[in-house]
C-alpha cells in the first residue's frame, strides 16, 4: 500500500481537488492524507485568537467569511444537488461548532477543536466527490487512530494496532481518505502534531503499515539544489539520502519538516517529493542510498542569533560547557551551531523567545555578545566533511564573505557557515557558481 499526502493547495480549490482524481483513483492500494485547504488553518488561527482575545462578534465574522469560502466550493465542486446539498449539512455542523465556542471559557483544549476542522472538512468534501464520481473509498477518521504519548510523540504502537483495525473493517477497498495533522492527545482530547503537520501524518502512517512508499505531493518539483527564491538557474535534485534530506529541511529547506524524515528512515520506506502540478516530473526520492563525496545542495536558515561567551575561567576547566547547555535546557531552547576555543564558546539560536533571561544567566560565567539578523549557510552532501578537495570549493567560493563561525565535521552530511544576514544573497549566489 502505498500513502499519498496532499497540501493546501493540491485541495485549495474545487477545480484543484477534482484534479485529484487522477492522481488518486487507480488500482494501487492507497490511503490518501489531505491538509486543509490553502488559507482556512490561517483563518481558524484568526478565529482562535479572537477568541482568546474574547472579542465573540470579531469571530463570528471571520467565521461567516470562511463558511461564504466554503459555499462557494461546493457550489462548484458537485455536479448533484443531492452531494451538495448533503455537503452543505455537513460543513454547517462544522462552522455550528466554531460558533459554539464562547469567550468565557475558551481554551487550549477549544483552541485545538478549532484547528483541527480544516482538515476535517477537506477529507469530507473530497470524499464526497469520490462518492459522486462513482469512486468507491472509505473515510478514515484520523482521531481514531492517530495518537500521541505521555511525551508527546507518536504513539507507534497505539497507531499501529488501532490503524490496522480500521482497515480491515473495508476488506477489498483500495483507496482510503484521512486527515493530516490533526491526532488526540495522550488523554483522548483533540490535538495536534504541530511539527510537521499533515507530512509528519503521511510519514507515521505509512510507518505504521509498512507502507511500499510514502509520497508528498506540494506545489513545486522537489528539493532543489539552491533556493530558488533567492538564486537563479537552481534545479531539481532526483535524489537524496535520508541523512541529506534532513539536513536540508532543519537548515531551511521549507519541503519538507525534518521530523517528517524520521519515521520512514527508520522503517526504510521511500519517500517521494512530487508536484501537484507537473505530475509528470520525477521529483525527488528519498531513500537509503547515497552517492559519497556528491554535494548535492545549499540550504539557507534566517532569524538566526548568534551567542558569543567569553571566559577565563573556561581555560582548562571541566565542566564549564555543561553548565551553558544547561542554561538553554533551563529555557527549552535548542542550539544550531556551536564553536568553541581556550577561553570562549560560541553558539547560534533560532528561538529567541526567551533570550533576554539566558543572556542574564550566562553573564554569570562570562563577557556575553549577541548579534541577531544572521543566516547559516548550510552545504549538504553524503560525507562531504571527509571528502578530498570539497573544503577548497567552498572556502573559495566564500573567499570575499565575512563569516562569522564554521561549522565542519560535526556531520558527515553537511558544512555550515554563518554569515550576516545581508551576505545571504551573495553568499548562496557564489556557492551556487562554485558548486554547480
Amino acid at each position: 500500500m502505498k500513502i499519498l499526502k496532499f497540501g493546501g493547495t493540491s485541495v485549495g480549490s474545487a477545480a484543484r481537488m477534482k484534479a485529484l482524481l487522477k492522481l488518486i483513483v487507480n488500482d494501487d492500494p492507497k490511503i490518501v492524507v489531505l491538509s486543509a485547504m490553502s488559507g482556512t488553518t490561517n483563518s481558524l488561527v484568526e478565529v482562535a485568537s479572537l477568541l482568546r482575545q474574547k472579542k465573540q462578534r470579531e469571530a463570528a465574522a471571520a467565521i461567516v467569511r470562511l463558511e461564504e469560502t466554503y459555499a462557494a466550493v461546493v457550489a462548484e465542486l458537485y455536479a448533484q444537488p443531492e452531494y451538495a446539498k448533503e455537503a452543505s449539512s455537513r460543513l454547517k455542523s462544522h462552522f455550528d461548532l466554531l460558533r459554539s465556542f464562547s469567550v468565557e471559557a475558551f481554551s487550549i483544549k477549544e483552541e485545538r477543536v478549532v484547528l483541527s476542522q480544516g482538515e476535517l472538512m477537506s477529507t469530507m468534501l473530497q470524499h464526497l466527490y469520490l462518492c459522486e464520481q462513482q469512486a468507491p473509498s472509505v473515510l478514515l477518521p484520523a482521531l481514531s487512530f492517530m495518537r500521541k504519548d505521555q511525551h508527546d510523540e507518536p504513539d507507534m504502537y497505539f497507531i499501529r494496532e488501532m490503524l490496522s483495525r480500521e482497515l480491515a473493517q473495508h476488506p477489498g477497498c483500495k483507496l482510503f481518505i484521512t486527515q493530516g495533522y490533526v491526532c488526540r492527545s495522550f488523554a483522548g482530547e483533540v490535538d495536534n502534531l504541530k511539527r510537521g503537520g499533515s507530512d509528519y501524518s503521511a510519514s507515521i502512517i505509512g510507518a505504521a503499515i509498512g507502507a511500499e512508499e510514502v509520497q508528498i505531493w506540494t506545489d513545486i518539483d522537489g528539493f532543489h539544489n539552491n533556493d530558488p527564491r533567492v538564486v537563479s538557474k537552481t534545479h531539481s535534485i532526483s535524489h537524496l539520502s535520508f541523512d541529506e534530506a534532513s539536513e536540508l529541511a532543519y537548515f531551511g529547506a521549507k519541503i519538507l519538516h525534518p521530523t517528517c524524515v524520521i519515521p520512514v528512515q527508520e522503517a526504510k520506506i521511500p519517500l517521494w517529493i512530487k508536484n501537484t502540478m507537473e505530475p509528470a516530473a520525477f521529483g525527488t526520492l528519498i531513500s537509503a542510498e547515497t552517492e559519497p563525496g556528491v554535494i548535492k545542495a545549499v540550504a539557507a536558515k534566517d532569524n538566526i542569533t548568534a551567542i558569543k561567551i567569553k571566559s577565563g575561567r573556561m581555560l582548562l576547566a571541566y565542566g564549564f560547557i555543561r553548565q551553558i547547555f544547561e542554561v538553554f535546557e533551563d529555557y527549552k531552547t535548542p542550539i544550531d551551531m556551536i564553536t568553541t576555543s581556550e577561553v570562549a564558546v560560541s553558539l547560534t539560536v533560532d528561538d529567541t523567545s526567551n533570550l533576554d533571561k539566558i543572556v542574564d544567566k550566562l553573564k554569570h560565567f562570562g563577557t556575553v555578545e549577541v548579534d541577531s539578523e544572521m543566516t547559516i549557510i548550510c552545504v549538504v552532501g553524503n560525507k562531504i566533511s571527509e571528502s578530498k578537495g570539497v573544503a577548497a570549493k567552498i572556502f573559495s567560493a566564500l573567499a570575499h564573505i565575512p563569516v562569522r563561525m564554521i561549522s565542519f565535521g560535526g556531520s558527515r552530511y553537511n558544512v555550515s557557515f554563518l554569515v550576516d544576514s545581508a551576505y545571504k544573497k551573495p553568499a548562496m549566489e557564489a556557492l551556487n557558481e562554485a558548486l554547480f
